[in-house]
């Protein structure tokens, strides 16, 4: 079994807090015949390749895991480097490592790619072995529920039993949720950031958007790009940019940006020039980084699941949901986050209570907008320290599988 758990390889000099050097791992899962059937239609996948990450140590116990589930657009590289030549660290480096937030000298940290994903985990990218060419808009239609059992398949296949933790924000926050009421022994706690019981009517709006921007863009050819020699670039990162407004928030905008302009301190009053103001050229650099690194067929497929999600309608309430684990719940709001404002988590909080589940709340101050959770790292790193503190103290949640055989 240790083979098939990621180590650190090597320390990256001067940062003692670094988790240092990691590889990405590869699992195989639900392979024939025992495909997963996905939760939209009862259609069968697989085999599917998971891509994952962990950082520390397991137990001898195995009773110190936290799986961390990452937001729409993040992988499973959350913290330390790829390289050791690499100046790129993990999207949540500052939270997951020794003597942080979810600290790596007690907790063992574990991060997939998202199922439909584009980042080493079986997407629209992927190869169909049926067919010996990728996926395209031919995957089958993806949910967070389907998420999850991917998630759960994998701890399984990892030999742990039940987790200490799963945490995550915006989109990983749902899966957070669909987590402890489709697989609720399998948790002991859980922490919910900057996301809820589904999305709001205006959140699905700009994802509507977005994908109207990819699937009108010459070059899409009805997801059929990967052989062309160019993909729907242009509509792709015009999704990033208009998805990227979401995420901050006025003030944030305003204080970093204002009016100033790019090039000039004049107006050059001119109809295409498409930099003129500083904002301008920001979303351009975003979205220009977001075509290197994302796949646009990806982007349909998770905005898609993102849209669907409701935890009370699959369950009957969010009191039936999150009423059967016996898992606590850390929830965090934002003041300045729009796309998940903080009554949707304050909704989840009295559902929780109605349910007689242990809960703690916290709206944080940030004028980080929706990003508030992946920049203002220490506050939460604050709140984490005694929740898992308190949530390893207490031992196993009664009804806990046994742990597999290895």
């Amino acid at each position: 079994m240790a083979s098939e758990i990621s180590e650190i390889v090597e320390s990256t000099r001067g940062d003692e807090r670094s988790v240092g050097v990691v590889c990405t791992e590869f699992a195989t899962l639900f392979e024939p015949p025992h495909e997963l059937v996905l939760s939209a239609k009862g259609e069968r996948l697989g085999p599917i390749q998971v891509a994952y990450e962990t950082y520390g140590r397991l137990t001898p116990e195995r009773d110190n895991a936290i799986f961390v589930c990452h937001a729409l657009t993040g992988d499973a590289h959350v913290a330390g480097k790829l390289a050791r030549d690499s100046a790129k660290v993990g999207w949540w480096d500052e939270l997951v490592g020794p003597g942080k937030g979810l600290d790596t000298d007690k907790y063992f940290v574990i991060c997939a790619n998202i199922l439909g994903g584009c980042r080493g985990t079986t997407g629209p990218g992927s190869i169909n072995a049926a067919t010996g060419a990728p996926y395209g808009m031919r995957l089958p239609f993806l949910t967070v529920g389907d998420f999850v059992a991917v998630h759960s398949a994998l701890i399984k296949h990892l030999g742990i039993g039940q987790l200490l933790a799963v945490i995550g924000g915006s989109l990983g926050g749902m899966q957070v949720l669909e987590w402890a009421a489709r697989f609720p022994e399998q948790i002991r706690a859980a922490v919910v950031l900057a996301s809820a019981a589904r999305l709001s009517a205006q959140g699905i709006a700009f994802n509507a958007v977005g994908r109207r921007a990819i699937i009108t863009d010459p070059h899409f050819h009805d997801g059929d790009y990967y052989s062309q020699e160019t993909g729907p670039n242009h509509g792709l990162a015009l999704a990033r940019m208009v998805a990227h407004i979401t995420y901050l928030s006025e003030a944030s905008i305003e204080k970093k940006f204002g009016r100033r302009l790019q090039h000039s301190d004049r107006f050059a009053y001119e109809l295409m020039r498409e930099t003129e103001f500083q904002i301008e050229s920001y979303l351009h650099y975003q979205g220009t980084r977001f075509v290197e690194r994302f796949d646009a067929n990806s982007y349909l497929y998770l905005t898609r699941a993102m849209d669907y999600f409701d935890l009370a309608e699959s369950y009957g309430s969010l009191e039936a949901a999150l009423g059967k684990t016996s898992a606590r719940f850390l929830v965090a709001s934002y003041t300045t986050d729009w796309l998940f404002p903080t009554p949707q988590s304050q909704e989840l909080v009295t559902a929780l209570i109605a349910a007689r589940r242990h809960v703690t709340y916290v709206e944080l101050k940030s004028p980080y907008g929706h990003d508030s959770f992946l920049l203002e790292v220490d506050p939460l790193a604050k709140m984490l320290d005694p929740f898992l503190s308190q949530a390893y103290a207490a031992g196993p949640s009664p009804g806990r599988p046994p742990a597999p055989l290895l």
